[in-house]
């Protein structure tokens, strides 16, 4: 399995709601676990290096079903386009889990109508259990906010449009 493969694995076993998954399959053994209290979260990837080759058919069902996500994200960049007119994306500079504030608990960064100046924190994306703050790359007003809290983020994704100033 390459990490394209990978990764569409992740992609599909977060949107599915299976709370686990096991593969074994040419010399390795990956494991995806999403925890009772993260459902439609990140789910937890562990990687093994094994001797034993054992092919399984689930490994063939779920490339197979992965790109379903992909024709989301190709439909969500068209619309993006279609709405962008005058103004800026803000887009995902790594693959995680987009977060709008900083704690549930606390409001969000910015929300539509909020001005922001180049610098500012707009959101957080979670990678690998680090939480990276994403900055406004311009100054101007948010016009929308293009991701759900607490979804799946990709590379390159966009996060949010921007009307300059």
């Amino acid at each position: 399995m390459d990490i394209k493969e990978i990764q569409e694995l992740i992609k599909f076993v977060s949107k599915s709601g299976v709370s686990e998954v096991e593969i074994e399959s040419k010399g390795f053994k990956i494991n995806i676990k999403t925890p009772p209290y993260k459902r439609g979260g990140q789910p937890e990837v562990q990687i093994v290096q094994s001797t034993a080759p054992q092919p399984v058919a689930p490994v063939q069902q779920a490339v197979q079903a992965a790109p379903q996500p992909a024709v989301q994200v190709a439909a969500a960049k068209a619309e993006t386009a279609a709405d962008s007119g005058n103004y800026e994306e803000v887009k995902s500079p790594m693959i995680g889990t987009f977060y709008r504030s900083a704690s549930p608990e606390k409001p969000p960064f910015v929300g539509v109508g909020d001005e922001v100046k180049k610098g500012d924190v707009i959101c957080i994306i979670e990678a690998m259990k680090l939480f990276n703050e994403i900055e406004a790359e311009i100054s101007g007003k948010i016009v929308k906010v293009m991701v759900d809290d607490s979804t799946p983020v990709e590379y390159d994704q966009p996060l949010f449009l921007i009307e300059p100033h």
